[in-house]
């Protein structure tokens, strides 16, 4: 047997430590002034100016307490225009949310300049001042006008059905919504008892909310049941009894939406002028279907503009006979631009005049067939499509507010702030082309 070899014994080389720049939380960070937070060029400085030149005297003669008087200082409504047109920019829709992102978040914190928010004035700003921003969105397209930046000659519109703030279950039909009734009258005048024979304050307050939440349960009812009669009178005969309303928020439809599927929505009208991509008409239905949307937009676009758009281009879903006739009456008349639903001949020219055909109608019929006006139809979808798209990237998707004025009033602030981001590009493109 051979001797094994003796075993040998060999040290590694001491392995360098790494150097590593570890946490110092006692370090102290440097002072510095609100307006240094953000670039001169931040998106947060853009909605600050436009908020500047607003008039906000209407919002000022509303405020109780004025100097030399009693009361608490209140929030300058300027703050909370500012920091709601950012919050939709960048997709916040919660008012707890924006009220946290006040303290936190930079951009919101130069806003508020120092200012403390509450999430319930907050809330509250955003859906109770729906003649103030409709008057907003107003001013945001005539300065442009101003500055030949925007024209009305031609405009794209598109309905976009949003999810409503209302479940599947709380549509009832008639009986129910009466019974339901009876029974929120009831719980109103019981906790009107309690709330005068119960001594104790804290419970009286108590008592007292749930006296008020009761009494928007028996309101919110109330309007239910007055909107029946027209949720009948769109069902077939024999199938009246089955129209349904919802209790939670009576003005939501069940609507068909986009992925195919019927959910209780709103539909939201954007019109927006071609050229300029900056929205110029806002407007908020019940109604699933586009059909008879032309004409009340171009008027509403008059009213503001003390104009009628000269070209109105829609999708399939607008043209009905009565809304091109309409708009072609509207000032110098309203040339429509929509595609020809497909006849159910297939030897029939889908281009060619029916018999009782109005004289717009088969105008409208010949135009289409057209390579110009196919070519000046392509504009929809660039425009009117596009700008719905920025809003379902914003957070436009699913309301968190109940009732028709409401949500316009939210249809407003998404349509001011795309106007807002949208009037800045096109005064730097006119800079650099001057």
């Amino acid at each position: 047997m051979s001797d094994l070899p003796a075993a040998t014994h060999s040290t590694s080389a001491q392995v360098p430590r790494p150097r590593l720049r570890t946490v110092d939380r006692q370090q102290l960070l440097a002072a510095m002034p609100l307006e240094d937070l953000l670039d001169t060029d931040h998106q947060a400085r853009i909605v600050w100016d436009f908020v500047s030149q607003l008039d906000l005297s209407p919002l000022y003669a509303r405020i109780r307490a004025v100097e030399g008087g009693p009361g608490r200082p209140a929030i300058d409504p300027r703050i909370l225009t500012a920091v709601w047109l950012y919050a939709t920019l960048e997709g916040v829709g919660s008012a707890r949310a924006l009220d946290w992102l006040c303290e936190n978040h930079n951009a919101f914190r130069w806003l508020a300049g120092g200012v403390s928010l509450n999430y319930h004035t907050l809330a509250d700003f955003r859906v109770t001042e729906g003649d103030f921003l409709d008057g907003v969105l107003t001013h945001s397209v005539a300065v442009l006008r101003d500055q030949d930046l925007v024209d009305l000659n031609r405009v794209a519109q598109d309905g976009m059905r949003v999810r409503a703030s209302a479940g599947a279950a709380s549509f009832h039909r008639r009986g129910t919504l009466e019974e339901h009734l009876h029974e929120a009258q009831d719980q109103v005048q019981r906790l009107k008892q309690e709330l005068d024979h119960d001594p104790a304050a804290p419970t009286r307050r108590q008592a007292a909310a749930r006296r008020r939440a009761a009494r928007e349960r028996e309101e919110r009812l109330r309007r239910a049941l007055d909107r029946m009669p027209e949720l009948e009178a769109k069902k077939k005969a024999g199938e009246v009894d089955k129209a349904r309303a919802s209790s939670t928020d009576p003005e939501a439809t069940v609507m068909k939406m986009a992925d195919g599927g019927f959910r209780p929505a709103y539909n939201v009208q954007f019109s927006t002028a071609c050229s300029s991509q900056m929205i110029v008409g806002v407007e908020v239905t019940t109604v699933g279907s586009d059909l008879g949307q032309i004409a009340p937009m171009n008027e509403q676009i008059h009213q503001r503009h003390a104009t009628y758009p000269k070209e109105a281009l829609v999708d399939g879903g607008f043209a009905k006979h009565q809304d091109i006739e309409a708009a072609a009456a509207q000032g110098e008349g309203c040339t429509v631009y929509a595609p020809v639903p497909k006849p159910r001949d297939p030897q029939q020219d889908r281009y060619a005049p029916h018999a009782g055909d109005s004289p717009a109608v088969a105008a409208w019929r010949a135009r289409m067939a057209t390579e110009e006006a196919k070519r000046i139809y392509k504009e929809r979808a660039a425009t009117a499509e596009c700008v719905n798209a920025q809003a379902r990237n914003r957070g436009l998707v699913r309301l968190r507010v109940r009732g028709l004025e409401k949500v316009r009033a939210i249809a407003l602030w998404y349509a001011i702030a795309h106007n807002v981001i949208r009037g800045a590009r096109l005064r730097a493109r006119a800079a650099l082309a001057g």
